[in-house]
């Protein structure tokens, strides 16, 4: 029997000595379960993705330290398997290392790399040309590194028919939804096609847009999922491997829907605070939706007593809105401040008399409540060294339904790849947990979503209906449909040209917003970019 263990772990970005010592932590206690071998994460060393750190030749230096003082610091535990940068005449690679008895014994170069959506492999790494294999309690063990595992090439094609017994594949995965089932498949296909033992070990945690879900598992030489480690939580998941198959400690379900999700961007949000150093975040509170959403997010990842949140009502603001704020609040038991912004609207006004005489009142005396609000938030922030959390969701996002300066200032905007119509499923569930005290109350949910920036606003005066809306920008976005395409497959002519024209002009606003949680298939950002001077309109 060979006894392997799954290092499920959240590794951060640039810690090496963090990184390091908690791999060490890890492998002294599967040791102490008599485990063989220990696998961590792609790129455990570094963090992962390194992006241009490792463009850095001092970074690349220390890295390879630090993968020589793993195996020191490890030289009386298990065979462990870590991933690392190496680098060689050709070139810097994506690696994985074997290490045993205090030695690095084996290096693997990754030879599929990866470059399309989120990925930018082929812009720091050099590929690999051969395969490896170690030698672990009598099984033959070859190295694989996440993408290998989606290409039917090297290295899986030459361990097909039995050539190993068992495939160690570490990954970086980031989560969106539904990849779970995504990474099944492959899995299986590549199990298949090798007769061998699959052990995926994936990372988990939060790196600035992405989550890592985790997700670890163990396929059999059938395809099917012998054993899953939990997702968006650390793991140390122990497998036996003998003549009777595979024995594992059972966990629990995979949670899927709505709570996968909502899962994914707590672990986003908490991660991006805690590990860029602050202590407590601020948003504003308007009794809408979404901005009750993001406080529920905020105080289920840091706790209540780390989230602040201002209620900053205008001259159009309703005496309902400020009633929900205080609500949610208190359901919450967060801390929420209340700040009139009349006076200074009042002030900006009386400033801009002269400029803005014999104009209509419009848009930018909306703004400006946005932006005074903004300034307020930015100001708490400085004071008290608190992260501002932006409140705005992918369809507001995607046609520009944002003030810059205003409602986009801020440091991280959780539910920026969160679509309208998922907010409210989101809200949902999260209220389905507490039902004795669901943090968002039924008003807040039955209420037309509106900014409050004039008299009697909704956002159906600037937007089409949001479950009309957000399959055109599923479709025009996420999976890159032509206007003719989505025209012909039954939506209104004019609402699809009037959809993606909004869209188009608002790159120069999605250019400058914070950063947030991908969680769709293609988020905007590092999924999609585009140029602001654009001429091209389909």
């Amino acid at each position: 029997m060979v006894r392997i263990a799954i290092g499920q772990i959240n590794t951060t970005v640039g810690d090496l000595d963090g990184n390091v010592s908690r791999m060490v932590e890890w492998a002294n206690s599967a040791s102490e379960l008599d485990a063989d071998l220990i696998a961590f994460p792609e790129l455990s060393v570094t963090g992962y993705p390194p992006e241009d750190l490792v463009l850095r030749p001092e970074f690349v230096a220390d890295n390879l330290d630090a993968l020589a003082e793993l195996a020191r610091r490890t030289q009386g535990t298990c065979a462990i398997v870590a991933g690392f940068v190496d680098r060689t005449a050709r070139g810097l690679h994506n690696a994985a290392a074997f290490l045993e008895g205090g030695q690095v014994v084996t290096r693997y170069h990754k030879i599929q790399l990866p470059n399309y959506g989120v990925f930018d492999e082929k812009r720091y790494f050099v590929p690999g040309k051969s395969t490896a294999r170690v030698g672990v309690g009598g099984l033959s063990i070859g190295l694989s590194v996440c993408e290998d595992a989606w290409v039917d090439g090297l290295p899986f094609r030459d361990w097909s028919g039995g050539a190993v017994d068992m495939v160690v594949n570490i990954n970086g995965s980031p989560y969106h939804r539904g990849k779970t089932h995504e990474r099944a498949d492959v899995l299986r296909d590549r199990a298949v096609q090798t007769g061998a033992w699959i052990v995926y070990i994936n990372t988990v945690g939060g790196q600035d847009e992405l989550v890592f879900d985790g997700g670890s598992m163990v396929v059999g030489p059938d395809g099917s999922v012998a054993c899953r480690a939990l997702r968006f939580e650390e793991d140390l998941l122990v497998v036996d491997l003998g003549d009777g198959g595979l024995a594992a400690e059972p966990r629990t379900l995979w949670p899927e829907g709505p709570e996968e999700v909502y899962r994914a961007l707590m672990v986003g949000l908490g991660d991006y605070v805690r590990k860029n150093g602050f202590g407590s975040v601020v948003l504003g509170l308007s009794g809408g939706v979404d901005s009750a959403l993001v406080a529920t997010l905020a105080a289920d990842a840091l706790g209540p007593e780390a989230v602040r949140v201002l209620a900053m009502p205008s001259p159009y603001s309703s005496a309902a809105s400020l009633e929900d704020a205080a609500e949610v609040a208190r359901r919450l038991s967060i801390r929420m401040d209340e700040i009139r912004i009349d006076d200074v609207f009042k002030a900006y006004l009386s400033v801009l008399e002269e400029q803005f005489r014999d104009t209509r009142e419009g848009t930018a005396e909306e703004n400006l409540q946005a932006r005074i609000r903004g300034n307020l938030l930015m100001a708490l922030s400085n004071k008290f060294g608190s992260l501002v959390l932006a409140t705005g969701n992918k369809s507001e996002m995607a046609v520009g339904y944002s003030t810059l300066y205003g409602d986009l200032a801020g440091g991280f905007a959780p539910i920026k790849d969160v679509p309208k119509t998922l907010v409210y499923e989101l809200v949902a569930w999260r209220n389905a947990q507490t039902p004795d005290l669901p943090p968002i109350p039924e008003r807040v949910i039955a209420k037309a979503p509106t900014a409050e920036l004039r008299l009697n606003q909704k956002d159906t005066d600037s937007l089409p209906p949001y479950d009309l809306l957000d399959p055109l920008i599923e479709a025009y976005v996420e999976e890159d449909r032509s206007p003719e395409e989505i025209v012909a497959a039954g939506a209104d002519p004019n609402l699809v040209g009037r959809v993606v024209s909004m869209i188009d002009r608002a790159e120069y606003k999605r250019r400058q917003a914070p950063p947030g949680v991908k969680i769709t298939p293609k988020a905007f950002g590092r999924d999609r970019r585009l140029p602001i001077t654009n001429r091209y309109r389909p």
